[in-house]
């Protein structure tokens, strides 16, 4: 793809990029996965992640929210154990409570998605950034939902964390704009 944002140039981003990042998501089971991917990426790399996607996918009951809520100690040992997965104590147990806040908050709106999707008004912010110096770390937003998501209990989700959530299920369409993804996730908004 021809003029593809700058970040997604090596090849193992292409497929991500151009299909997935920054499109409006609106799935459970998708929107917890981004969740515990984006904590498991705290202090690394987003390649590493994507390499090790499947293996989370395989490891995390394909983020079936409830299984996950289940995962006991002895799972959460044999978790750390598996070299597939970034094995970090902290965020493997993360991944645990975050899915029973998860269904908290399902249970209180209904979904997790009506709940998320408030932060941003229900539809996507469209912030039209030229470069990628333009492209924030962290907003007002990721700001707010960071607050509530730790009071809610859930752990690894820092206001950067949740900028990155926020990129990675749609919430904001941080494409550049010269970037032929960016008008197609406009569209979809």
């Amino acid at each position: 793809m021809k003029n593809r944002c700058s970040w997604a140039e090596a090849e193992v981003h292409h497929h991500y990029h151009d299909t997935e990042w920054g499109v409006p998501s609106h799935d459970d089971r998708h929107l917890f996965e981004m969740l515990i991917l984006e904590g498991a990426q705290a202090g690394l790399s987003w390649t590493t992640i994507l390499q090790k996607r499947e293996n989370y996918r395989r490891a995390f009951a394909n983020f079936d929210a409830e299984k996950v809520a289940r995962f006991d100690a002895r799972k959460q040992t044999a978790l750390l154990a598996d070299p597939g997965i970034v094995r970090n104590r902290l965020k493997v147990a993360s991944a645990t409570l975050n899915a029973r806040a998860f269904l908290a908050v399902q249970e209180e709106f209904g979904s997790f998605d009506r709940y998320i999707w408030t932060f941003v008004g229900g539809s996507p912010l469209q912030p039209k950034l030229k470069t990628r110096d333009q492209i924030p770390a962290t907003t007002p937003v990721s700001d707010a939902m960071s607050r509530d998501l730790l009071k809610r209990g859930f752990k690894f989700v820092g206001s950067t964390i949740c900028y990155a959530f926020m990129q990675a299920t749609g919430m904001t369409n941080d494409h550049l704009v010269t970037c032929p993804c960016h008008r197609e996730c406009a569209r979809l908004a």
